[in-house]
């Protein structure tokens, strides 16, 4: 394993200093399980990012594109964190589209060949 440059940091102890994750685990985590994304390139946690590079993170349903701008390898406060990187990510649904999506209650089981059918009916038209 390479030490990263000054001018580079690892992803997964990048986006733990500028607090996209609460810990760095959580943070390889996510690289091992195929969360996240450099350069549309699926990203080890030891993936060196610099300057210009483009960070996918899918966390909690939610995908965050942001652009790292200063790669730090230490965790800073949250003033310093947010100059780090720019934040690409969409805006979030608005809460009139989130209601339209239908919910099962948790433990409902699966949905049987006739709520397949209409999910389907739903999705493409």
């Amino acid at each position: 394993m390479t030490t990263p440059s000054p001018e580079s940091a690892r992803v997964d102890s990048w986006m733990w200093a500028v607090r996209l994750f609460k810990t760095r685990s959580q943070s390889a985590s996510a690289c091992r399980s195929g969360h996240v994304r450099v350069n549309g390139a699926t990203a080890k946690a030891s993936t060196a990012v610099a300057p210009g590079d483009e960070v996918r993170v899918r966390a909690a349903g939610v995908e965050r594109i942001v652009v790292v701008v200063r790669p730090i390898a230490k965790r800073v406060g949250p003033p310093i964190a947010v100059e780090c990187f720019q934040d690409n990510s969409p805006p979030p649904p608005s809460p009139e589209t989130i209601a339209a999506i239908p919910r099962r209650d948790r433990g409902a089981g699966r949905p049987t060949k006739r709520e397949r059918r209409e999910m389907e009916k739903f999705r493409s038209g």
